[in-house]
């Protein structure tokens, strides 16, 4: 029987394998921020237990940092003292830090891809459930938990229990419109938010094999939203040519080598999954959120269904809707279009091309926010800076921002915000807050409009987008 390629990779990373229990898994890299970071590096100090790999240790930056005036000295003490001892421990152990302000400086999904850090192959841990996007690039990537963290900083491996296999095929075309993340928002209702538990997912299909690795990394970041330990995507030549001249990217013939190593990687035709699901791409609209969690989508133009459900009634309420609503036509004063789902280059230029020579709804607060420094150097070069500005909208600096609100960019209690990000739960974006999840052509749309619209009725799809 074949494997898959979950199988192909976790089966060359194992060191040791205890009868019928877990495996030691060898990490290839090991990205580190400033919140999950400082209780392991002081567990390690206490245990005088050295950090054993420091040169396959990132350290960026990202979650609770300003996202304004980022050259002034921070004001928060609390986010002010992380950023300190993230320093203090990186550079007593050797361990590269891209900090505040550094020409590489950004959410650390976003800026391991970008930098050719994140490869094919690979296994890849961090201090954060979204760790699963660079499974788009073909890696095993998950998040941990920080008693994880201090157990790779001592052996670079981690005792675990191999996941099940689960596949998620989608094949056919995709409407004008119908972003990546309308995909995964899509997939995630379907099948529930508990459908991936104890599992690791493949993404297959023409949809995803169409999509650039922006996309690609929109819908591996969201695989924990269903569930699943992680997702993946096989590597092809949209991978490898996104990888090559990259900063940290192999060069020369280390790169064909292993270009041809990456080509073995793919799941074998015969492999057998414990569980699929396929979907027909053409079923796919443009979706939002209703609820608090991010099953909870519909169709832009769906009403919100009638479940009789105890959690279900508790989350219409919190967020003051009703069954049989419609989501459109409904007033939102929030927008933001930013975090590790949806910060790229790409997401931008998408938003541009709908805000271009329009201007923003004069009740909305627009907050846009680059996942790293060298999306922020790429938004302006490309005059999308001037788009934005000339609308309106707040052009902010790199970091996690209004995602999780740990930092001062959170949306008021009681108020909707339409947002790129990929948690709706109950306070996520400030105590109170609403948050209802899109892409940003919805989340462009909406600034602009002062409100919920069917943007395949708003806006000439197939001639603006393409």
């Amino acid at each position: 029987m074949g494997k898959t390629l979950f199988d192909k990779v976790w089966d060359a990373h194992v060191v040791d394998s205890i009868e019928n229990g877990p495996q030691v898994l060898y990490i290839d890299k090991h990205l580190i921020h400033e919140v999950t970071s400082p209780q392991a590096f002081n567990e390690l100090e206490e245990r005088n237990i050295p950090i054993f790999r420091p040169n396959q240790i990132v350290a960026t930056a990202d979650h609770n940092t300003p996202t304004q005036n980022q050259h002034l000295p921070v004001k928060d003490a609390l986010s002010r003292n992380q950023l300190k001892q993230l320093a203090n421990n990186c550079k007593k152990n050797n361990i590269t830090l891209y900090g505040l302000g550094h020409k590489y400086n950004g959410i650390v999904h976003v800026m391991a891809p970008e930098l050719g850090i994140t490869q094919p192959g690979m296994t890849m841990v961090c201090g954060d459930s979204h760790t699963s996007t660079h499974g788009a690039f073909g890696a095993i990537a998950f998040g941990i938990g920080t008693s994880q963290v201090a157990q790779v900083f001592a052996s670079q491996c981690l005792l675990l229990s191999k996941p099940k296999s689960l596949r998620v095929t989608v094949n056919g075309s995709l409407k004008p419109g119908v972003l990546p993340k309308d995909v995964i928002l899509y997939i995630i209702s379907k099948i529930g938010t508990n459908a991936g538990t104890g599992y690791f997912c493949e993404y297959a299909g023409n949809v995803f094999e169409n999509m650039s690795m922006e996309g690609r990394m929109t819908v591996c970041n969201m695989s924990i939203e269903m569930g699943a330990r992680g997702g993946m995507i096989a590597p092809d030549d949209t991978t490898f040519a996104y990888i090559k001249n990259r900063e940290f990217a192999p060069k020369g013939n280390d790169f064909e080598n292993k270009v041809a190593y990456w080509k073995t990687l793919p799941t074998d035709t015969d492999a057998v999954f414990d569980k699929e699901y396929e979907f027909d791409a053409t079923d796919i609209e443009p979706m939002v959120t209703y609820g608090t969690n991010p099953g909870m989508g519909i169709k832009i133009n769906a009403p919100i269904p009638n479940i009789s459900d105890a959690s279900f009634e508790k989350s219409l309420k919190y967020m003051d809707f009703k069954k049989g609503d419609y989501m459109l036509d409904k007033a939102i004063n929030y927008v933001f279009i930013g975090s590790c789902t949806n910060s790229r280059i790409e997401d931008f230029r998408v938003a541009a091309k709908y805000i271009k020579g329009k201007q923003k709804a004069p009740n909305v607060t627009a907050w846009l926010v680059p996942g790293s420094k060298q999306v922020e150097t790429q938004i302006e070069n490309e005059g999308l800076k001037t788009i934005f500005e000339n609308a309106g909208f707040e052009l902010r600096q790199p970091g996690c921002s209004a995602c999780l609100a740990m930092n001062d960019d959170k949306i008021p209690e009681g108020e909707y915000c339409v947002s790129t990000s990929n948690r709706n739960f109950e306070g996520r974006q400030g105590q109170g807050a609403r948050t209802i999840l899109a892409s940003p052509l919805v989340a462009a749309a909406t600034a602009v409009e002062g409100k919920i619209v069917d943007i395949t009725k708003t806006f000439n799809l197939e001639k603006e987008l393409i």
